[in-house]
């Protein structure tokens, strides 16, 4: 995710943090300003206390990062990761010899970045909120090159959040007459899924409200032979409704002519 898209919404919303957990474009930390970079040994375990809300149980936390082998020797990489951890001088977690929780004056940019997202689903966002938005190919995706299955869970789920949240901007932004920026966030969505019906309807929608009906004519056309290309079928009613009034924009097909049609054409 674009660093300027996190930085912005960290300094909106925790501009004292002096601790910030990065997942997106991690893991790592940074402490007043400075980057430190989580040993390799550790960042599953940290990762893992991040995605779960309050403390764990150290044996069901052991558990689940190193499942093969025997508890003892699962603990026993808990330990490690723990004690790799301090002695890089990343003191976010809080641990006993019972649990593991990330510590109360630690900020995670997911959930930062998942409030940003409910607000604008909800709403209820502000000037601010409306202001920032992620940039880039790789931007709604967390922790990528992550195949445990309980990141992959998270990923798909945050990923959902924040196309839903870009779909509520784009609609938010047409109503205030921002056109360009809200063609801006249905494009962000639909970059990450190309076939996602929503996002295409939020793009035509900021078109049309800016008036480019050729480029609302366009992109229609773009996801009809899309989806036909690579699902086998049609747009929905309501988006073919939308459009429909803009038929005469749509350039005209030349029938094809199959092998019987050419057969009977004169020689």
């Amino acid at each position: 995710m674009s660093t300027d898209f996190v930085h912005a919404l960290i300094a909106k919303d925790v501009p004292d943090a002096p601790i910030v957990l990065h997942l997106f474009g991690g893991p790592f930390v940074t402490c007043d300003g400075m980057r430190l970079e989580v040993p390799e040994g550790s960042k599953r375990l940290l990762v893992f206390v991040a995605l779960h809300i309050g403390r764990i149980e150290r044996r069901y936390a052991a558990g689940a990062l190193w499942p093969t082998g025997d508890d003892i020797r699962a603990a026993g990489n808990l330990r490690s990761a723990l004690w790799r951890l301090n002695g890089a001088g990343i003191r976010v977690l809080s641990a006993d010899k019972h649990g593991v929780a990330m510590r109360d004056d630690v900020f995670v940019d997911l959930h930062i970045i998942s409030s940003w997202a409910a607000r604008l689903i909800g709403g209820s966002a502000s000037s601010e909120d409306l202001r920032v938005m992620p940039w880039g190919i790789d931007a709604l995706d967390l922790l990528p090159g992550w195949y445990d299955e309980w990141a992959l869970v998270e990923r798909e789920r945050i990923r959902q959040r924040l196309l839903h949240a870009l779909e509520a901007l784009s609609r938010r932004l047409v109503q205030l007459r921002r056109c360009a920026e809200a063609v801006d966030a249905a494009m962000m969505a639909i970059g990450s899924d190309p076939l996602r019906e929503s996002a295409q309807r939020a793009l035509i929608e900021a078109h049309l409200a800016e008036g480019n009906l050729a480029e609302a004519s366009r992109s229609f056309e773009a996801y009809r032979e899309l989806l036909a290309r690579e699902l086998g079928t049609e747009p929905g009613h309501d988006l073919s409704a939308m459009v429909s009034p803009l038929a005469q924009l749509w350039p005209k097909q030349e029938p094809v002519m199959g092998p019987r049609y050419l057969a009977t054409v004169p020689t």
